[in-house]
């Protein structure tokens, strides 16, 4: 008898695991008698990563969704995938090379793709491992990645209907910049950190006669200024707008102008205006007509723009020997300590630079109108309803997508340019035959590849066979649920509306579930790097998934942070014990010959702690569908723990013993209810507690469910009723 020994996680979660693979139940299509369908598209994770904390909240909530519709008759589907995280695999297999000497140039752009391939394929799919061991019952069957070629044919053909609407543009704009992994950056990948620096107060003359002191933050780029701007409410420099200032160290005119935007309490109130490095100052010198003087190019080195003297210098140097030379002139003012947010790349932490680039941009006005509308009308909600806002102030203050990226790792432009006109192309999925400008020369294609956001868009409907009319793609889309973290609601969330409205004229799903931020018991965030990181595996290996599952869904709630604490998954360990010790009890008092058909119980020879176990089950059972229903899994399992603990062992089960053990109650039948008591009570349990603990459960029920006459395993088996 299997219950001899304590319950030991390690010893069964794997073949349990095997037993739900062999078995088809992740796979709808095997699912009989199901027929509404339910399905969840897992937020892919990058194929660089491996299971951490956030993963396994989000893989719990999800694995719970899909099982409780499992039991409840829905034909489900949990499509699994990993995404393939442009910057993030590229620089992964760049430092790879590294330490073998080389780099991708070395290498080339077919052979540096051939390298990043080999590297997917032996450890790309590490994660999925991990979900299994945490027990998602995903659809492996099913499983996408976004570099797939059925994948990648869904992103050309996206853009190229983009294109079609004239959603799409090119053009040189101020772009956030990586000059470590020389490419493009949208404005939401960009990680900002306090540095402390200083506010310097530069002066610029004026007719040789005054000055206008502007304050600055970075001297190194005055050398591509092109004019001196003040506010127009600024009574100090009315008289000064219109005129010329000289611009130090170049000697070159440049205007004082007025504008709104400059900020009457910043330093002097006056700025100097660099269009071609700040997005602020781009926008000025859009308004005003400003010439555009590029200083920095893409490697963050002054280029030939500047005087000859700062040329090829990094810009900390260029700062420094800037700041000297003004000094020794008489132009610097004063110096202030000073703390800003510095933008830095969110993959490699390089400082990012604000450089003019043609690149191709995603026009967000009517996109963001599409997105905005179904959230008003309620058609997609969000739990908790408050992370709405996130959703909708960013949708109405977004600014045209940058989705070009200059690297080698991703989706190609299916973008063919002349090779005698960079102005002339043709988007094609295919090379065209003829150059558009008439000459036969030879087409090109663009090196620029796809920002990783805009293939994920894709992701609900790609999964599933678009742009091809699939039978998956009739039956599964639009899905029910996301479950996400706050942190990419604009990055994501908001993106695959708008792309499922304008691609597939439908939304690509109904309800938004957004989880909390695991951090650590003193409030920080989890981070290897730091030191605070929880690896989840480690807690797997040392309490079981069941434990792990448990500690996680106990703190479910809709507050904004999860302070992750392990003696929540210690509790784990000891609620599964307990429903082992308890399973143990009941088998030694049920046989099979004392199993009968439940229709033949009748109220009138049970007891009144048997009645009050049936009425509490069935109000538990309805207050655990109303809770999981609403997302209050957290709720759900505290109902659970509360019950079974607390009024079915340890009230109930020490009352059944006494019932057992009365001669009385055994001549007048009572025995034989309270043993059919006992078994439909612990039947149900396991049945209402397999979405949170499915390998405890299930291991169970292969006892269970045969002395009750059942052949299926308990992952397949009708939700109480």
């Amino acid at each position: 008898m299997k219950f001899d020994s304590p319950y030991n996680p390690k010893e069964t979660e794997d073949a349990i695991y095997a037993l739900w693979e062999k078995s088809g139940a992740f796979n709808p299509d095997k699912l009989k008698g199901a027929e509404k369908p339910f399905t969840i598209a897992i937020p892919p994770p990058n194929v660089t990563g491996s299971l951490h904390m956030g993963h396994a909240l989000n893989a719990t909530i999800q694995d719970v969704l899909i099982r409780f519709k499992r039991m409840n008759g829905f034909k489900t589907l949990w499509v699994p995938g990993t995404d393939h995280a442009g910057i993030a695999t590229q620089s992964v297999v760049e430092k790879k090379l590294k330490k073998e000497g080389k780099t991708r140039f070395d290498l080339g752009r077919e052979k540096f793709v051939e390298e990043v391939w080999k590297w997917k394929k032996e450890y790309g799919d590490k994660i999925f491992s991990q979900l299994k061991q945490i027990g998602a019952s995903c659809d492996w069957s099913r499983a996408r990645f976004t570099m797939d070629k059925d994948y990648s044919d869904a992103v050309l053909e996206a853009f190229v209907q983009y294109h079609k609407l004239g959603w799409v543009y090119r053009g040189e704009r101020v772009v956030n910049w990586c000059p470590r992994c020389r490419t493009s950056l949208s404005d939401l990948e960009l990680e900002y950190k306090e540095e402390k620096t200083h506010l310097w107060y530069l002066k610029y003359p004026i007719e040789n006669v005054k000055y206008i002191i502007v304050a600055t933050t970075r001297p190194e780029t005055m050398l591509g200024d092109t004019a001196v701007a003040v506010n127009p409410k600024d009574e100090r420099y009315k008289e000064l707008i219109g005129q010329k200032a000289i611009l130090p160290l170049t000697n070159r005119e440049i205007p004082i102008i007025a504008d709104r935007l400059i900020d009457i309490d910043f330093g002097t109130g006056a700025v100097k205006v660099t269009p071609a490095h700040s997005m602020v100052d781009w926008q000025i010198g859009q308004t005003h007509n400003l010439q555009i003087i590029s200083v920095i190019d893409e490697r963050g080195r002054m280029n030939t723009n500047a005087p000859e003297t700062y040329r090829e210098l990094k810009v900390e140097e260029a700062r420094k020997k800037i700041v000297d030379d003004l000094t020794a002139i008489g132009l610097v003012e004063k110096i202030e300590d000073y703390t800003h947010s510095v933008p830095k790349c969110y993959r490699c932490d390089s400082t990012v630079e604000l450089i003019p680039s043609k690149q191709w941009f995603v026009k967000m006005a009517e996109l963001a109108k599409l997105a905005i509308e179904p959230v008003k009308n309620g058609k997609i909600k969000f739990y908790p309803k408050r992370r709405e806002k996130i959703y909708l102030d960013w949708l109405k203050n977004t600014r045209d997508w940058c989705i070009s990226r200059q690297i080698w790792w991703g989706h190609q432009f299916p973008v063919w340019f002349c090779d005698c006109d960079d102005e002339n192309f043709i988007v094609s999925v295919k090379k065209p035959e003829k150059c558009p400008c008439g000459e036969k020369c030879e087409m090109k294609q663009s090196e620029d590849v796809f920002d990783t956001w805009f293939s994920s868009a894709l992701w609900p409907f790609a999964i599933l066979g678009w742009p091809k009319k699939t039978k998956d793609l009739a039956t599964y889309y639009p899905t029910d649920v996301l479950s996400t973290a706050r942190d990419i609601i604009n990055l994501w969330v908001a993106r695959m509306v708008y792309s499922g409205l304008a691609l597939v004229k439908k939304l690509p799903f109904k309800n938004v579930l957004i989880h909390a931020t695991v951090i650590t018991k003193g409030g920080q965030r989890m981070s290897k790097s730091l030191g605070t990181g929880i690896d989840p595996m480690e807690l797997i290996e040392k309490y079981g998934a069941d434990a792990t599952r448990f500690g996680l869904a106990w703190q479910i709630s809709d507050a904004q942070d999860m302070r992750f604490g392990e003696e929540d998954i210690l509790a784990g360990k000891k609620f599964c014990n307990k429903i082992w010790n308890a399973s143990r009890f009941v088998l030694l008092q049920t046989e099979k010959s004392q199993i009968p058909n439940p229709k033949s119980q009748t109220n009138s020879k049970l007891t009144a702690a048997d009645k009050k176990i049936l009425l509490g089950l069935k109000k538990l059972k309805k207050d655990v569908e109303i809770a999981i229903n609403k997302y209050e899994l957290g709720k759900a399992l505290h109902l659970l723990y509360e019950f079974f603990w607390h009024k079915y062992a340890d009230i109930y089960i020490e009352t059944a013993k006494k019932q057992l053990a009365d001669e009385k109650l055994s001549r007048q039948a009572g025995k034989a209810n309270t043993q059919k008591v006992l078994f439909k009570v612990h039947t149900d349990l396991l049945k209402l507690l397999h979405p949170f603990l499915p390998f405890v459960t299930e291991e169970i029920w292969t006892t269970f469910g045969k002395l009750n006459g059942s052949k299926k395993l308990l992952i397949i088996e009708p939700w109480p009723k």
